[in-house]
C-alpha cells in the first residue's frame, strides 16, 4: 500500500468512449467543481466503485442533483442496462 501523500506513477491512455451527452455534461460540470479533469474524476469514481464505497459524500451528491436538473438528466442506475442510441 502506498502511503497515502505519496503519489503513484501510472500510464494513461487516451480513449474514444461514448457516453450519453447529458451524463457527460454532468461529469463535467462536476469535475470543473472539484477542480479536477474529466479524466481524473471517472478513475476516482472507478477506483471507489471497485472497492464497493460511494465516491461522493453528501454535499457533493447535493451538487450532482443540482446539476442534473440543470442539464435535464433524468437517468438513475436503473437505466444502465437499457440505454440504446437513438435512430
Amino acid at each position: 500500500m502506498v502511503p497515502k501523500d505519496e503519489t503513484i506513477p501510472v500510464e494513461r491512455v487516451q480513449t474514444g468512449l461514448r457516453i450519453e451527452k447529458r451524463l457527460l455534461k454532468v461529469l463535467k460540470a462536476l469535475a470543473e467543481y472539484h477542480d479536477l479533469t474529466l479524466g481524473d474524476l471517472i478513475e476516482g469514481i472507478v477506483l471507489h466503485a471497485f472497492e464497493g464505497k460511494s465516491p461522493f459524500g453528501q454535499e457533493t451528491l447535493a451538487r450532482i442533483a443540482e446539476i442534473k436538473r440543470i442539464y435535464g438528466l433524468d437517468l438513475d442506475a436503473r437505466a444502465s442496462h437499457r440505454m440504446r442510441d437513438r435512430r
